[in-house]
């Protein structure tokens, strides 16, 4: 197909006005200028649409796409006509005005199939540093002990065919589950920059539920003990001491690294 950008963008929004501003400015900053913004609205009726319609450059808007996250991100996905895509949710930011630029250089440097970078994490106006970021293998992801960030993941279009896309049926666990399955048959270059900012609120599906996500976690990552039963045993062992940990909180409380 002519002109196809090299990224495309997928940001899924719902009542995102409050957010959405830091998240198209810093796609605004970009000096990598070769992509394009494919935006899935579940419904909105805030300001979100009317932000959407102003935003400037190549763009696709998809609206009134419901059943839920993996579904929107689904459709991102099919709508996409760049070779590599990413996710940028509504309530997050890349990091800096060069990010594109720098994964298009790991890219075309090492020809991979997916790349994955570090974020930060914004709790209120508090900015966190980046956690290091440690070799990544299948069996050390299996085990937990190493951690893909959503928002600084870059997947070849292409990939998605072979390994299929998001479990609808999910909605915590679908980003795990994917990369399990994306990284069985291809392990992604790590470029040790910080790509993107998380923004954490009491909103965030992340930030709920915590329990629910756990569970629904544990029961992706059993899918694939097949692949790393060690692996899986040693995050069996964390996941009883986070869970311990959450029934102990009346409110499911806030998680801290283990």
């Amino acid at each position: 197909m002519p002109n196809e950008p090299r990224f495309s963008i997928v940001t899924c929004t719902w009542n995102s006005a409050a957010t959405l501003g830091d998240t198209l400015a810093s796609l605004d900053r970009q000096t990598w200028r070769d992509f394009e913004h494919v935006f899935v609205d579940g419904g909105s009726t805030d300001a979100t649409l009317d932000l959407l319609e102003a935003c400037a450059g190549p763009k696709r808007i998809l609206r009134g796409v419901d059943g839920g996250i993996s579904r929107a991100m689904n459709a991102g996905i099919e709508a996409a006509r760049g070779a590599i895509v990413a996710h940028l949710h509504a309530d997050d930011y890349y990091a800096g005005p060069a990010v594109l630029a720098q994964v298009a250089d790991c890219f075309e440097a090492t020809g991979a199939a997916w790349v994955i970078g570090n974020i930060q994490t914004l709790r209120g106006e508090r900015l966190a540093p980046p956690y290091p970021m440690r070799p990544f293998s299948y069996r050390a992801y299996a085990a937990g002990s190493v951690t893909i960030p959503h928002p600084a993941v870059f997947v070849r279009r292409e990939w998605f065919e072979r390994v299929g896309a998001f479990d609808p049926g999910l909605r915590y666990a679908m980003d795990i589950d994917l990369w399990l399955r994306l990284a069985r048959r291809t392990p992604p270059v790590q470029l040790d920059a910080t790509l993107a900012v998380f923004r954490e609120h009491a909103g965030s599906v992340s930030s709920n539920n915590r329990i629910c996500a756990r569970e629904e976690e544990f029961r992706v990552r059993r899918r694939y003990v097949r692949y790393a039963p060690l692996a899986f045993a040693v995050y069996c062992m964390r996941y009883l001491k986070r869970m311990r940990a959450l029934r102990a909180t009346p409110d499911g409380g806030l998680e801290t690294a283990a």
